[in-house]
């Protein structure tokens, strides 16, 4: 898949590695998409790599990697997973990609809970 197709088919989304404050008026998400939220942080890798990526506020692949301790591909089907959910987001700047929270994800994951 090439660059603009991946461009073509991502939501929008929040400038990487700014620091932007939570949505205040966010929707609960309908039940599956708070189910598929919830599925991408039922895993301690995913928890360690969020918990990591708010701290640096940005990472690249390979800084995840030394971080959590597990091989490239694990990483990066994790990393997919929680992009998928709406957790994180990437950049991708030449060869790598750049992560960074979705603050709009977050939030609407918090809406989810706060409405069950």
């Amino acid at each position: 898949m090439t660059t603009e197709q991946r461009t073509r088919r991502a939501p929008a989304q929040e400038p990487c590695c700014t620091v932007a404050a939570p949505p205040s008026d966010v929707a609960a998400p309908d039940d599956d998409t708070l189910a598929v939220m919830a599925k991408a942080l039922a895993h301690p890798a995913r928890i360690k790599i969020l918990r990591m990526l708010d701290s640096r506020q940005a990472c690249v692949t390979g800084d995840v990697v030394t971080e959590v301790g597990l091989a490239q591909s694990t990483v990066s089907e994790h990393l997919r997973i929680l992009r998928e959910a709406g957790l994180i987001q990437g950049e991708i700047e030449g060869p790598r990609t750049r992560y960074c929270i979705s603050t709009s994800g977050l939030a609407t994951l918090r809406a989810g809970i706060l409405a069950l």
